[in-house]
């Protein structure tokens, strides 16, 4: 169930709570990517302390590794996790579009090879995709979608959308034959770069009818301006009493912009990927570790910032310890960087049931303009 609570006068930022049977979730969120039932380099501890209220799973890599009978064992991802928060899991469908010389694509799903090994082949179909999901046991599952790379042409993306709808009707008549079953499904609009095929996509998927949906397709390799011009474009279209997701985005930036054009939920592998590449964002932009004006920078990664990394540790230090190639310095990394998504997202949120969302935005792009 989703509940909207406030919607921005002046942008189409809107603040709700999406309920889950491990908890609530308040919107607009952002969710650390946790693919192989791990965020990288931090503890559920950690991610709770950073302010965390639900993370990604990803269906394609679990289910080749540990397999869902070894985690069906634990009742689900959570407890084999240690995670007692919502998880949402996408289907698998872009792991095996990143993957493509590796798989087939037909009506029926995806044929493919595993990544691990090259040898066994498996079949993941839209039935598979939630049956997979639901013994994982995740909150909100993704109906299974054909994603395109950019650019593409119109008929490749008007087929990829046209398929997507036919597996989500697939996806839906599996989760409803599970009695009972208490996990939301999301369809997922795709239609690459065209409006008119985005907006079919979105109106037959609102057709069918789902708990939420999702905007995938996008940060593909598009130009950021075509990326916001399509999802100003289909968000719009889905349905204000349900959550709406862009999958894979992105920047700080790109969050403040997509929560301006009514998204909810975000996920990107972006704050964790970049901490371990010694990339640490403020809110007066990025700062890269290793530069050597920070060698003897006795100041925070971001003055001001409450998470555990600045309170404890000096630029310096973090400097040393990633010239050392020490591992500790992915985890403090990661700590800062997940931190400050999640303090951003909260900040607006908060700025929007204010009523003051607009100048929030305005006052971000000009501390990022001036940093």
């Amino acid at each position: 169930m989703f509940i909207l609570q406030k919607s921005c006068d002046s942008t189409s930022a809107r603040a709700g709570v999406l309920t889950t049977p491990h908890g609530d979730i308040e919107t607009p969120i952002f969710m650390p990517v946790g693919t192989q039932a791990t965020v990288k380099a931090v503890s559920p501890e950690e991610l709770e302390a950073v302010g965390a209220q639900i993370v990604l799973g990803n269906t394609y890599h679990l289910y080749l590794r540990p397999g869902t009978e070894t985690i069906g064992r634990f009742g689900g991802l959570h407890r084999f996790m240690h995670w007692d928060r919502p998880i949402l899991t996408d289907s698998g469908g872009f792991q095996v579009f990143s993957l493509a010389e590796l798989s087939k694509i037909s009506e029926e799903g995806y044929a493919f090879q595993s990544h691990l090994d090259g040898g066994a082949r498996h079949l993941l179909t839209p039935e598979s995709a939630v049956e997979v999901q639901m013994a994982l046991n995740s909150d909100i599952m993704m109906c299974l979608d054909q994603c395109i790379a950019y650019p593409a042409e119109r008929d490749q993306a008007a087929a990829a959308a046209d398929l997507t709808t036919r597996w989500a009707r697939r996806c839906k008549a599996r989760w409803q034959a599970e009695t009972d079953c208490p996990n939301a499904l999301f369809g997922i609009v795709q239609g690459g770069m065209f409006k008119d095929l985005r907006a079919r996509s979105a109106e037959e998927l609102v057709a069918i009818g789902f708990p939420g949906y999702a905007v995938g397709g996008l940060s593909v390799g598009e130009p950021k301006a075509l990326m916001l011009e399509m999802a100003a474009h289909t968000l719009p279209l889905l349905p204000a009493d349900a959550p709406r997701y862009v999958m894979g985005v992105g920047t700080p930036a790109d969050l403040v912009e997509m929560i301006a054009l009514g998204a909810d939920m975000f996920d990107c592998v972006m704050p964790t990927r970049n901490a371990r590449n010694g990339q640490l964002f403020t809110a007066a932009g990025t700062l890269n570790i290793s530069n050597t004006r920070h060698r003897d920078d006795t100041e925070p990664i971001e003055p001001g910032c409450d998470c555990y990394t600045c309170r404890h540790y000096s630029r310096a230090y973090m400097r040393h310890l990633y010239q050392a190639k020490e591992i500790l310095v992915h985890r403090l990394a990661t700590i800062h960087n997940l931190h400050f998504y999640l303090r951003l997202v909260k900040e607006a949120r908060i700025a929007i049931l204010k009523g003051n969302f607009e100048q929030f935005r305005k006052e971000f792009h000009a501390r990022i303009d001036a940093g």
